[in-house]
């Protein structure tokens, strides 16, 4: 088309468009250029912000590496991800979190009962569950992927000093669909704010913290996988997560349980006799639907 305009620029983008196109890539593409148009008359964009613009997705892959993911980062603070996340969990199971942009694949498999708390200093936590079904029936063969920052705050990809599988462990549930590991207390940390992300959350007068969590990834054959983080209901940044990723029934109680009362069926088990923390949290699976 000759005459494209500044008002009828959106149709003639659709109209370009093939007949032979997948049609949920052409719902998601016109309503992607509708908004963003519509988004760019509403503003007035100039040529500075356009190029600002720009040079932020430009800066978001200048920087991204196999370990750091500033794509994922900006989607994370921007809503976006937590967002796609609320859209599409399950009213009926555990709701969904914010994967983040520092997950590893491939981590060794931590038996029930298992420690990933090794030499790291900080209280020892005891964490414990039972992965369930809508109908409160466990869920025998369950895989749970864990994985925390370690007491500095840094995930084991962001530290030279950890190992790749820090802090990281596949786990099992038998017939009783319970998972049990120890750690160490999770700490608050601040999100990478050193490249672009950084640059948005400064310009929009946003601190960089999160609050502690633990990392959960759930599987199993005919139920819906579930990604989410548990919260513990004393942090100080549990009400302004910068990603965005607290859910009412993802914040959990840590309790304080004296010394001495360490329980049986743990790699720790005998070697503890300090105070501990311990925190029970089930999780629910929904099915797949037929």
């Amino acid at each position: 088309m000759r005459n494209v305009t500044k008002d009828n620029i959106t149709d003639v983008f659709v109209g370009y468009m093939g007949p032979d196109m997948d049609p949920r890539m052409k719902e998601v593409m016109t309503s992607l250029v509708r908004h963003m148009h519509d988004f760019a008359r509403d503003v007035n964009l100039t040529h500075e912000e356009w190029r600002a613009g720009i040079a932020f997705l430009e800066g978001c892959a200048a920087v991204e590496t196999e370990d750091r993911h500033e794509f994922v980062l900006a989607s994370d603070v921007l809503g976006l991800s937590s967002l796609v996340d609320m859209l599409h969990s399950s009213p009926e199971a555990t709701s969904s979190s914010v994967l983040g942009p520092f997950h590893v694949a491939g981590a060794p498999d931590l038996p029930v009962g298992g420690d990933m708390k090794r030499d790291f200093p900080g209280p020892v936590l005891v964490a414990t569950g039972i992965v369930k079904d809508t109908d409160g029936n466990p869920i025998e063969g369950a895989t749970l992927d864990i994985w925390q920052t370690a007491p500095n705050g840094l995930y084991a990809s962001q530290d030279d000093a950890q190992d790749t599988y820090s802090f990281h462990g596949l786990q099992k549930t038998g017939a009783d669909g319970r998972y049990a590991f120890t750690t160490v207390k999770p700490v608050e940390y601040t999100v990478p704010s050193d490249g672009p992300v950084g640059d948005i959350l400064r310009a929009c007068g946003r601190h960089p913290w999160r609050p502690s969590h633990l990392h959960f990834i759930a599987e199993a054959p005919g139920f819906r996988p579930l990604v989410t983080e548990v919260f513990p209901d004393d942090d100080p940044y549990l009400d302004q997560d910068t990603v965005f990723g607290v859910r009412d029934d993802l914040v959990m109680s840590y309790q304080n349980m004296p010394a001495g009362s360490f329980p049986d069926g743990f790699a720790l088990s005998g070697s503890v006799d300090e105070p501990y923390l311990r925190v029970d949290f089930d999780l629910t699976l929904v099915r797949h639907s037929v």
